[in-house]
C-alpha cells in the first residue's frame, strides 16, 4: 500500500504542476527537422535540459518528469560533475537567459536500468535525481511519462527536441534548440531497416525527412495524448550519417516506466 500512495503522490505532483502543458505552446510545422534545422519556439519543450560538462560543452538531453527528477538515456554515461540545464532555449556563451543550473545529487544521483546492454542497446535508460528542486515556471515544467498500459499507434506524428548535430559533419551543435515532428512505425516496419537489432523495449520514429542527429541522445520524443504531451521515448541510436530516410531508435517509455516507478517511489 506504501508503494501505490507514493507512486500516486507523485502522480498528483505532476498533475499539480500541469505535466505536459507548456505555459508557451510550440509551433510544429510538420516540416520540422533536426538535421537541417527547425529552431523550436523558445521554452516550448520546459521539460528539456542540456546535460553538460563543467566547461558547458551540451554532450546530451533529457527530459524533468517532476522537479526532483530527469529521465535521460543510459548511454549518455552522466556522472556527479555533470550539470543539468534547465529553462535553456540559447546555449551559447553570450545567452542572457534566466537558467537554472542543476547538479545532481551526491548520494545515489544517477539509477542506470539494471537491465541495460550497450551491446543491444537495449534499456537505455537512466534517471537523475537533483541535488536540489529545479523551479517550476513558465520556461521549467516537467512532461507526462507514457503509461504502461498506453498505446501509441505507427503513423501518429510525435515530435523530438534537442540540440543535436544539424548534419552528422556539422563542426558543432546549433546554439538553439531544434525539433523535429516524425512518424511512429511498428517495430515490424522497423525491422525492415534494422533487422533483429529493434527490440520490443525501443520504439522508431522517422525515416520520412527528419530524423535525430548525434548530441540529442537522451532527449525526448513526445507525443500528445488527451491533449497533454507525453513521454514515449528517448533518443537512443540510428544511423551514423543521421539519414533522413532511416528511422531513429528510442527507448520505449511504455515498456520501462514500471522500473522508473519502483526507482522515484524508494528514492
Amino acid at each position: 500500500m506504501a508503494f501505490l500512495w507514493i507512486v500516486s503522490c507523485l502522480a498528483f505532483i505532476g498533475a499539480a504542476y500541469g505535466c505536459g502543458t507548456p505555459s508557451i505552446p510550440p509551433r510544429v510545422t510538420h516540416q520540422a527537422r533536426i538535421v537541417n534545422g527547425e529552431e523550436a519556439v523558445p521554452h516550448s519543450w520546459p521539460w528539456q535540459v542540456s546535460l553538460q560538462q563543467t566547461n558547458g560543452f551540451h554532450f546530451c538531453g533529457g527530459s524533468l518528469i517532476n522537479e526532483n527528477w530527469v529521465v535521460t538515456a543510459a548511454h549518455c554515461n552522466v556522472r556527479t560533475y555533470h550539470r543539468v540545464i534547465a529553462g535553456e532555449h540559447n546555449k551559447g556563451a553570450g545567452s542572457n537567459e534566466d537558467i537554472q543550473i542543476l547538479t545532481p545529487a551526491q548520494v545515489r544521483p544517477v539509477f542506470t536500468h539494471p537491465q541495460w546492454n550497450p551491446s543491444t542497446i537495449n534499456n537505455d535508460i537512466a534517471l537523475i535525481k537533483l541535488a536540489s528542486p529545479a523551479n517550476l515556471g513558465a520556461h521549467v515544467s516537467p512532461v507526462c511519462l507514457a503509461e504502461s498500459s498506453d498505446y501509441f499507434a505507427p503513423g501518429s506524428t510525435c515530435v523530438t527536441s534537442g540540440w543535436g548535430l544539424t548534419h552528422h559533419l556539422a563542426p558543432s551543435t546549433p546554439n538553439n534548440l531544434q525539433q523535429a515532428s516524425l512518424p511512429l512505425l511498428s517495430n515490424d516496419d522497423c525491422k525492415l531497416y534494422w533487422g533483429s537489432n529493434i527490440s520490443d523495449v525501443m520504439i522508431c520514429a522517422g525515416g520520412a525527412g527528419a530524423t535525430s542527429c548525434m548530441g540529442d541522445s537522451g532527449g525526448p520524443l513526445v507525443c500528445t495524448k488527451d491533449n497533454v504531451w507525453t513521454l514515449v521515448g528517448i533518443v537512443s541510436w540510428g544511423s551514423s550519417s543521421c539519414s533522413t530516410n532511416t528511422p531513429a531508435v528510442y527507448a520505449r517509455v511504455t515498456e520501462l516506466r514500471g522500473w522508473v516507478d519502483q526507482i522515484l517511489a524508494a528514492n
